[in-house]
């Protein structure tokens, strides 16, 4: 991974985002082991005692769209998402200070668009309901603004990291 998740011991703001990505990381774990369980009791369901739940597809699409959204936010603040880490390594300090900011910026500006956007599409359909559960329409939406609400606050943190004066960066 890139050098730039040198941060020092977490206080003030920086905790509590180290503890907002835990939180994430664990509902993130929590979906996937939701998933596991509603899809073995569907196969369950279908073969064994031949009658298959209808709300069993609705409600693995949102766990998944929960595991996915709030992964990848907590990917995005341990610096674990996608990047240029070995173009990286082959740039002086300065070079790779910019291409840092660049990839943040990059991962901000997707975090915002998905945070909107999947929250203009959970506005439109949460007034119809989905069929086979009482949810609504949309909820699959709803995980997809949060992740990326996130992922748009870890990237402007990690941004902040990466364009912060180091004593390495002066030496050049």
């Amino acid at each position: 991974m890139a050098d730039t998740d040198d941060r020092m011991i977490a206080t003030g703001p920086q905790r509590w985002l180290d503890v907002l990505a835990s939180v994430a990381l664990h509902l993130a774990a929590l979906a996937m082991l939701g998933l596991v369980a509603v899809q073995g009791w569907q196969v369950f369901a279908r073969y064994v005692i031949n009658d298959s739940p209808g709300w069993t597809e609705p409600l693995t699409i949102l766990l998944l769209s929960t595991a996915m959204s709030l992964g990848a936010a907590a990917a995005v603040h341990s610096n674990r998402h996608f990047g240029f880490f070995l173009l990286s390594g082959l740039l002086g300090p300065r070079l790779k200070r910019v291409l840092e900011a660049v990839v943040e910026i990059t991962v901000a500006i997707i975090g915002a668009v998905l945070a909107w956007w999947g929250w203009v599409l959970w506005m439109d359909g949460v007034h119809i309901k989905t069929a086979g559960a009482d949810f609504p329409q949309s909820i699959n939406y709803l995980p997809l603004s949060l992740g990326g609400a996130l992922m748009l606050v870890f990237a402007l943190n990690r941004l902040v990291l990466a364009l912060r004066p180091t004593t390495a960066a002066r030496d050049y």
